[in-house]
């Protein structure tokens, strides 16, 4: 939603502007003509075709005028800026300023609209390409917290760290951890409960600061969301398994 918003606007802004542009470039030229009162009238005769040597552009004087809307005034301001900032000489040197900068305007904005168009297409073909994986390894993690006594997760350790997403690793280290606690009746493993409810079922002092250390560990990398280094990762899985075999003795 948001991006299409963005897009109306972008879209909206670089009409707006190009209209105003054309529009505001359409002023009056006005009457330069003098009258002269002292020389003697002389009266002349024309030919009946004498209006068509008079049909070029340069002989027409008129041109619509510029709307009084909010983009003139606007246009109106910046040349008048312009011509102070840059010392310009009268308005035209001011409109040649404000076509190229409007020039770069427009450049810019279509840009940044293509820009936007192509990257939400990539991150659309994305999810098209890769979603269903993601869908499917989220399915997966949910029934492994559902069976965690029926699952290798030596297995699924060594998996996840041969490809490097050592933050699945770690989530694994801590779903094999309650494991080996509710197998030795340490807690009583659910699916529902925090890593709070599991401390508080420990009754060894020992035990549960290291377990509670643990914890933080695994809530920082896992929900942390963010990749960590091999050597983060590797003193991670030193405290998760001296943990672990604290528990088996």
């Amino acid at each position: 939603m948001r991006l299409k918003r963005l897009l109306f606007f972008l879209l909206f802004l670089t009409l707006t502007f190009s209209f105003g542009q054309t529009a505001a470039n359409k002023k009056s030229i006005g009457d330069t003509l003098t009258i002269d009162r002292n020389s003697a009238i002389e009266k002349r005769s024309y030919t009946e075709d004498f209006k068509d040597n008079y049909t070029a552009e340069k002989y027409q004087y008129e041109v619509d005028a510029a709307p009084n809307g909010w983009f003139s005034r606007l246009k109106q301001w910046f040349k008048d800026l312009f011509i102070k900032l840059f010392q310009l000489n009268n308005d035209v040197e001011a409109n040649k300023l404000i076509d190229i900068i409007s020039r770069i305007v427009y450049l810019l904005i279509i840009i940044v609209v293509i820009y936007i168009i192509v990257k939400a297409i990539l991150n659309k073909e994305g999810r098209w390409i890769f979603g269903r994986y993601s869908d499917k390894k989220s399915l997966n993690i949910q029934d492994i917290e559902a069976n965690i006594h029926k699952t290798d997760f030596k297995t699924l350790i060594e998996q996840a760290s041969k490809e490097e997403n050592y933050r699945l690793a770690i989530r694994y280290y801590y779903l094999w951890l309650l494991k080996e606690l509710s197998e030795r009746e340490y807690i009583d493993y659910d699916v529902e409960k925090t890593n709070s409810d599991y401390i508080n079922e420990l009754n060894d002092a020992s035990l549960k600061t290291k377990f509670s250390y643990t914890s933080y560990l695994y809530n920082y990398i896992w929900y942390g969301e963010f990749p960590i280094e091999k050597l983060a990762y590797t003193e991670a899985v030193d405290r998760f398994e001296n943990l672990l075999n604290l528990v088996r003795k």
